[in-house]
């Protein structure tokens, strides 16, 4: 099966790595955003997919607008590629690129549709706490992830999954099923299900308000939020931003939910029922681990911070490193 590939961040990269090395596919070009300049040297660098297909000596074509790129549409067109599969590439496709493959589009979306359409689905599935999430492969029409549904596949969230390692996990899953979806789509053993819309909910892009943590909120809000928007969720502490990058809700509900590495914690911890302060308040330390602070409903461990223009560093070199004290109270991000 001849195969364009459209993506461009890490996510894309293990669907691509399964098509190049599967002996029933071949992947003829890739289409990926253009080369972005970077924070450290302001230098051009390549998408983690663009840096795969060079690998295979692989055509890589990177449009601007590829709407009205008329030699990346020509290249397309001229491709005859059965499918073209569309792994987080960043442009919308138009009605005329879709028309173009004779199986059509195939996108690899990491949510459970109808549930998070859009551009953060994984994001906002640990913002709001949800138990499970999955990948959802679909045919694409011209709306924001509206397509017929293909296949799906599922994976529960646990109290500790951030956005970083949720997403590695997705991508492996996503691999797997856009396999499975293009072989049986061949054999025509799929038959497309459209969505239910009334069912449908949105993730749009991330804005940098929603970092700005809020002590009034939940324990597990905050932890929601810290995880869901990992590494960027800001608090400020002595008149400067902090970043707080992993956190861990305290309490006999989460308990049971913690890892093996974790459940330790548990020894170390005072007797959080004599523990209370106002919001952003640190009412206890743990020593060898960190800061505890009070939120509008329970406590939160800091387990990860840091402060601005510094490295990451555990909670428990934090609180070594500013001498932190019972008492002291952490402002809300912005």
């Amino acid at each position: 099966m001849k195969i364009v590939f459209f993506g461009t961040p890490q996510f894309a990269v293990p669907t691509l790595e399964k098509l190049l090395n599967h002996p029933d596919f071949e992947v003829l070009a890739v289409v990926t955003q253009p080369d972005k300049r970077r924070e450290r040297g302001n230098k051009l660098t390549p998408s983690p997919v663009k840096t795969l297909a060079t690998s295979f000596n692989l055509p890589v074509w990177q449009p601007q607008r590829l709407k009205k790129h008329t030699a990346t549409l020509t290249n397309l067109q001229q491709s005859e590629a059965d499918a073209f599969v569309v792994v987080a590439y960043g442009q919308i496709l138009s009605q005329k690129i879709l028309d173009m493959p004779k199986l059509g589009c195939i996108n690899v979306h990491g949510s459970i549709l109808p549930k998070y359409r859009g551009a953060a689905p994984i994001q906002w599935c640990l913002y709001n706490g949800e138990p499970e999430t999955g990948i959802t492969t679909m045919l694409m029409d011209v709306g924001m992830d509206t397509g017929a549904m293909l296949l799906k596949a599922t994976t529960s969230i646990e109290l500790l999954d951030n956005a970083q390692n949720l997403a590695e996990r997705l991508a492996a899953i996503g691999a797997d099923l856009l396999l499975e979806t293009l072989l049986k789509l061949e054999r025509q053993e799929i038959e497309p299900i459209p969505q239910d819309n009334s069912q449908a909910t949105y993730a749009p892009l991330i804005q940098k308000q929603d970092y700005g943590l809020d002590w009034s909120k939940s324990a597990i809000q905050l932890h929601n939020q810290i995880r869901g928007f990992y590494p960027n969720c800001t608090a400020s502490f002595r008149n400067q931003a902090l970043k707080i990058t992993l956190s861990l809700p305290l309490g006999s509900a989460y308990n049971h939910k913690l890892p093996p590495e974790l459940e330790k914690i548990n020894y170390k911890l005072p007797d959080l029922s004599t523990v209370a302060g106002s919001p952003g308040e640190v009412v206890s330390i743990a020593k060898g681990i960190g800061a505890i602070v009070q939120t509008g409903e329970g406590v939160l461990l800091l387990r990860e911070v840091q402060l601005a223009g510094k490295r990451p560093q555990s909670g428990w070199d934090f609180v070594n490193g500013t001498r932190l004290t019972v008492g002291e109270v952490f402002g809300s991000g912005s």
